[in-house]
């Protein structure tokens, strides 16, 4: 629902004439009904008068927001940050395993395959032919 057609229906239900609710707000029953048509809209001094008066906060009058409803989605959002945060940390942790894990392998293989080499091309090296 659109401020103008909010504010149209919250008066009616309030039981208030165009001139009743401009006399609360100070301007005229015209302005009030330029404001109902949509051809203008208050100014902010206009606009918090009017969410005291009608007793709705700013958001409820002019977004037909429930605070509560952003409020939980925003915690909502925050927890799927979070949650895909937590998730971002853990894949660059084990990627960092997996590379320690991959270079030691690398390493490991690198060194029997240089005993093997030496073995095969020294084999008088008496302490590579021991056998325990």
């Amino acid at each position: 629902m659109k401020f103008h057609e909010k504010l149209l229906a919250i008066r009616k239900k309030q039981g208030l004439s165009q001139e009743e609710l401009g006399m609360e707000l100070q301007v005229s029953r015209q302005t009030i009904s330029k404001w109902e048509a949509g051809q203008s809209y208050p100014d902010f001094q206009r606009l918090v008068l009017l969410s005291d008066y009608f007793g709705m906060s700013l958001d409820e009058l002019v977004k037909d927001i429930d605070v509560q409803d952003v409020r939980e989605r925003n915690l909502t959002d925050e927890r799927i940050a979070s949650i895909f945060s937590d998730i971002q940390n853990l894949k660059s942790t084990l990627v960092s395993w997996w590379k320690v894990i991959c270079y030691g392998a690398l390493i490991l293989i690198g060194l029997i395959i240089i005993g093997l080499i030496v073995k095969v091309y020294f084999p008088e090296i008496e302490w590579l032919s021991r056998t325990y």
